[in-house]
């Protein structure tokens, strides 16, 4: 298989659901108001966290290797009997944990969002909301198992294009049924339930035709399995491994929570902006290196094992760079593009252009971390990825209270802002600096595992690294100038209308991927050097 193909394939069904998000933000941003969307993006962060932390984090990274183990040593029964004993254990653990989150959603949102407590009818519709959305926990990470199972099978396409439904969810609910419900900010809640079932219903149907559809077991037998204890084992320091930009994006929720009325919503329209390279690369990257790496590994294939690392490593750089770059440059034309309209306004605009700036200068270090961590994980390695994801995550929080008392003992008006930006509102910088604060966290964790996996003699960078950052640094400098000059004035596209702006945003963006690209082309980069097979 060859793994530029998947990734192409991989990172196109991602693309489609990341545009159905945007289309999904643009209907919530003109339906509701930023006071509302506080609350649900509250309650929809629990059970996403947990989503996140537990079924495309911890558990994923644990399951995905032992399932390739199994399946390349132990055969096609042993490998089916092992998803019957991990769909029950899994399944029995989830629906004790929904049943929790239901019954303790009050308390949930009091340590998650603990400024919303001054405001009893905003606290009580938070807890209203997290009741709805988090059964989506259990769907949700019944999902991932099933990904797991397509991916480790090559089957990419239908786990990317799975996420897909659930912003058309939120879609069609946001348009047709919110006027039926009082708030209608109630139908995105009821749209999270819908999503998650239709997901985990289009991944079974997969698992039924490549003949993996697990059944459900005994109980007690799935708890003695040794094959389902092996998961556990290394899922319960995983969890912090692999998802520790997620906790830190929790902590970050309760910091917003006590700022500006709006700022949770400003870091999430921001943070929707930067998932889009983020999923279409990072997620698309770790989904086909995970089952390659753990069968290199299975195989005792060093070598290959490394030329995957070092082909991830320089096609992260290669795309993850430019993405990182544009998301700096056009942040108003994007921002105002997709968000300016209906309740959504010029000072929200503002607010959320500052916070995606400072996600853009930790982009790249995000998706390293989605390349490097199972570079460890498909070697059943755990510590050493825990070790350095808790350092991030201090790092983090450091740096949170320290640009965050440098910004109240610092409240002159901020340098440079000029123009309609400083008379439609005060710019507040709290937000972005909890922004900034993970970004750069995820660019001390990127660094730390690659030193690790040299530390450690795993991965050894292949010949040609000093050519390929000078071209592209080349590169970079070509679609940088053009992206400056041609997005002209910023004040600009808050006053043009939305076709207009997505006109010159049609012309913006392919011209500057065709300078890049042909920058790199003229440099000597060719498609076929970034070709590589799963294994030999």
């Amino acid at each position: 298989m060859n793994l530029l193909r998947a990734l192409v394939t991989v990172s196109g069904m991602t693309m489609i659901s990341r545009i159905l998000g945007f289309i999904r933000d643009y209907v919530i941003a003109d339906a509701f108001r930023t006071s509302l969307t506080d609350a649900f993006f509250v309650a929809f962060k629990l059970p996403n966290l947990l989503r996140r932390l537990f079924a495309e984090g911890a558990f994923s990274q644990a399951f995905v290797p032992i399932l390739g183990e199994y399946r390349n040593q132990q055969g096609k029964d042993k490998t089916r009997e092992l998803l019957a004993y991990t769909a029950t254990a899994l399944s029995c653990v989830l629906l004790c944990v929904t049943v929790l989150g239901i019954l303790a959603a009050p308390l949930l949102v009091w340590i998650s969002a603990p400024g919303f407590a001054a405001d009893a009818d905003k606290f009580a519709l938070t807890v209203t909301l997290t009741r709805i959305t988090f059964p989506y926990i259990l769907f949700m990470s019944l999902t991932a198992m099933a990904a797991g199972v397509l991916n480790t099978w090559s089957r990419f396409a239908i786990p990317a294009f799975t996420p897909a439904l659930l912003n058309l969810s939120f879609i069609g609910m946001a348009l047709f049924a919110a006027p039926y419900f009082d708030p209608p900010v109630l139908a995105l809640a009821w749209a999270v339930f819908l999503g998650g079932a239709l997901q985990l219903g289009l991944q079974l149907f997969a698992l039924k035709k490549i003949g993996m559809l697990p059944r459900l077991a005994s109980i007690p037998r799935a708890f003695r399995d040794a094959g389902v204890r092996r998961i556990l084992k290394l899922m319960g320091p995983a969890t912090l491994g692999v998802s520790v930009s997620q906790v830190s994006l929790l902590i970050n929720t309760i910091f917003a929570s006590t700022l500006a009325a709006g700022s949770v919503s400003w870091l999430y329209y921001a943070d929707r902006l930067m998932e889009l390279p983020a999923g279409v690369l990072g997620v698309a990257l770790g989904a086909i290196l995970l089952p390659s790496l753990a069968q290199s590994h299975a195989n005792a294939d060093l070598e290959h094992y490394r030329r995957l690392l070092d082909w991830g490593l320089r096609l992260t750089l290669l795309l993850a760079l430019p993405a990182a770059l544009a998301l700096a440059l056009l942040a108003t034309p994007l921002v105002a593009t997709l968000f300016h309209h209906g309740a959504f306004t010029a000072a929200d605009v503002a607010q959320t252009r500052v916070a995606l700036i400072a996600y853009s200068l930790g982009l790249t270090g995000m998706i390293l971390v989605k390349v490097l961590a199972p570079g460890f994980y498909a070697r059943q390695n755990v510590k050493t990825p825990v070790k350095i994801a808790l350092m991030a995550l201090a790092a983090t929080q450091i740096m949170n209270l320290v640009f965050l008392l440098a910004l109240a003992l610092t409240q002159a008006a901020p340098a440079g802002e000029a123009g309609i930006f400083a008379r439609l509102a005060q710019i507040h910088y709290g937000h972005a600096a909890l922004a900034l604060s993970i970004g750069l966290a995820a660019c001390f964790n990127a660094f730390l595992l690659y030193r690790g996996l040299r530390h450690q003699g795993i991965f050894i960078p292949l010949p040609g690294w000093r050519s390929f950052t000078l071209k592209l640094a080349l590169a970079l400098a070509a679609l940088g100038l053009t992206l400056h000059f041609g997005a002209g004035q910023t004040e600009a596209w808050l006053l043009w209308s939305l076709g207009e702006r997505l006109f010159r945003l049609a012309l913006l963006i392919p011209a500057g991927l065709a300078v890049y690209f042909a920058v790199l082309w003229l440099a000597g980069f060719r498609l076929k050097d970034f070709r590589l097979s799963a294994a030999r």
